[in-house]
């Protein structure tokens, strides 16, 4: 009878982070979960939830601290906290920017440095959740699409690197999807049910597909990034699951 397989899921209680907790256990991983926020009910029974914040590196220590008490080795990373700020470049403070920065960039390399010796134990993945927003984006939204291109070389270096210890990475570009980050960005300055859901629907219009995804259809992409069986000849590459946004001419 085949070990049973252990994956890390940062942002783990957020719509793509529950989402992936819930699809790894259903294929009888164990789940480790890290977050800032609690997760509330459902969590796996046989996972470890931990409240922290990977914004903070004696935090991040104390996370791998207890990782590696749990289980021996990791055979899946996955780095999906994010943090985003919506407001124009020439409004954005330094702190803000960093505050960016260290949660969408900063934490990754940390988390996959401090990971290392548990993924090389099996040979293992790490998916990171980038966005499309690395290769194009829109206004108001510099300092997230930034981080989010800079996890794109972040992720070609790391495969690089990692590649000799049996460990491969790879980057996942979500579109729009429906979670808590993408209608608190949607409503910045708005109110009302109403206009949110008519902003959902022009998002949707502006996708090949004529919708937003959900943040289950991402925990499948992720899932066949970090299985070894479906994905073993990928490394250091993006895949982009956006409902065809980005395949359209924007003069169309």
């Amino acid at each position: 009878m085949s070990e049973t397989k252990t994956v890390l899921i940062t942002g783990a209680a957020g719509g793509i982070g529950r989402a992936t907790v819930a699809f790894f256990a259903e294929k009888s991983w164990r789940v480790v979960g890290v977050d800032r926020n609690p997760f509330g009910d459902g969590f796996p029974k046989n996972g470890l939830f931990i409240q922290s914040d990977i914004a903070r590196p004696e935090e991040m220590h104390a996370i791998f601290e207890q990782t590696s008490a749990f289980t021996h080795a990791l055979d899946v990373l996955i780095n999906n906290a994010a943090y985003q700020i919506a407001k124009p470049l020439i409004e954005t403070s330094v702190e803000e920017w960093d505050a960016v920065m260290v949660s969408n960039l900063r934490s990754v390399f940390l988390s996959a440095k401090l990971a290392h010796s548990l993924l090389k134990a099996h040979g293992g993945a790490i998916v990171n959740v980038s966005s499309v927003h690395a290769i194009q984006t829109s206004a108001n939204i510099a300092a997230y699409a930034a981080s989010k291109g800079g996890l794109l070389a972040l992720t070609r270096a790391m495969a690089i690197e990692f590649a000799p210890d049996n460990i491969r990475v790879n980057a996942i570009l979500p579109g729009a999807v429906d979670t808590p980050m993408l209608r608190a960005g949607l409503g910045r300055g708005h109110v009302g049910h109403g206009d949110m859901q008519e902003r959902l629907d022009n998002l949707a219009r502006k996708t090949v597909n004529g919708r937003v995804g959900t943040p289950e259809e991402i925990a499948h992409a992720i899932y066949f990034l970090a299985d070894n069986e479906q994905s073993s000849f990928m490394t250091g590459q993006a895949l982009v699951i956006d409902g065809g946004a980005t395949a359209r001419l924007s003069t169309e």
